[in-house]
């Protein structure tokens, strides 16, 4: 399948994905509930929760820059650029088209080849949802009963098991699994074996987090801050809500939204963020409006606060490229 059909498959799909979510997050809901749950709600909690959503992004910069192998780890500006770029990006189109984003903005500021940005990227989404189980796992014993909780907790065990088999795989056959997931580019027109090899060595450089303590320990243990930082602030939102509920709400929350969010969707995984987030309130007795009015606002300061932040990023990363090109030095390669 050439790339343009690959890129028109997966917004379709993105699209329905959220549209069926959309669905799910909008049915039986009393309209008057969410508009009361709406009115008396205190958007003053939103300013400590941005903040601590703040502090949780510069951590997951710090963390994705670690990720990189030393010959090839951009500075942090540029690396904390390419990052905000990437939630621009993810919150304005389908298909999470912001983690391609800041593979090319990372190319353009700071020359990272593709596929190592790309490993980067790969290699992060791995680490992140082996955390979110982990804290899933953690939070277990401390949440309500739920009928789906069992069987997340097998799923997700699972899945747990599937991603520690990659990361063995990596760390003992280096480029032997990336030649062979790579070989479906050789359908591409001018892919060659030796381009492929070539990519195959990149790409693994880029999961250098499977092979390197020295990488892996400060990742992992930056993306468990950061989750439990997002957590928090989930749940300094909800005391806006007053939904009066403990952190362990929160934990599940980021777990149920993130773990949904792997799925391609549409922009800013709308559907998705609030189907998962009342599904996963719903065990605490919270009602299903209560639950959306909470879920519209969360999302909407999880995406509006980053676009803004992305655009941003956007204009200072097309002015140093634009410096780049005409020679000038300076603000354009500095780190």
């Amino acid at each position: 399948m050439r790339r343009p059909a690959l890129r028109g498959a997966l917004t379709w799909a993105g699209l329905l994905v959220s549209l069926v979510f959309i669905y799910f997050a909008f049915r039986g809901i009393d309209f008057g509930g969410l508009q009361t749950a709406l009115a008396r709600s205190d958007y003053w909690a939103l300013v400590p929760a941005l903040f601590v959503l703040a502090v949780a992004i510069v951590l997951r910069a710090i963390r994705w820059r670690i990720l990189f192998p030393p010959e090839w780890r951009p500075p942090i500006r540029i690396v904390t650029n390419a990052l905000l770029i990437g939630y621009l990006f993810n919150s304005i189109l389908p298909a999470r088209a912001g983690e391609a984003a800041r593979v090319v903005a990372l190319k353009q500021r700071a020359g990272t080849p593709t596929f190592v940005a790309l490993g980067t990227v790969v290699a992060e989404r791995a680490v992140d949802v082996l955390v979110l189980l982990a804290l899933l796992f953690a939070a277990a014993p401390v949440l309500p009963t739920a009928e789906w909780l069992p069987r997340a907790l097998i799923l997700g065990g699972i899945l747990f098991v599937a991603i520690a088999v990659v990361f063995v795989a990596f760390a003992l056959y280096g480029e032997r699994p990336a030649c062979f997931m790579l070989q479906p580019l050789r359908l591409l027109p001018g892919m060659s074996r030796e381009r492929i090899e070539l990519a195959a060595a990149n790409l693994v450089r880029g999961f250098a987090v499977f092979r390197r303590s020295a990488i892996a320990v400060p990742a992992f243990a930056l993306t468990a801050v950061s989750w439990i930082l997002i957590a928090l602030a989930f749940w300094i939102c909800m005391g806006g809500f007053h939904l009066g509920l403990g952190l362990s709400a929160g934990v599940l929350v980021v777990v149920s939204v993130n773990l949904a969010m792997i799925l391609p969707s549409g922009p800013a995984a709308i559907g998705v963020f609030e189907a998962a987030t009342i599904v996963a309130l719903l065990p605490f007795g919270i009602d299903r409006s209560t639950a959306l009015s909470y879920a519209l606002v969360l999302h909407a300061l999880n995406v509006l606060p980053f676009i803004v932040a992305g655009y941003v990023a956007l204009q200072s990363h097309t002015l140093a490229v634009r410096r780049a090109a005409a020679g000038y030095p300076g603000p354009a390669s500095s780190g």
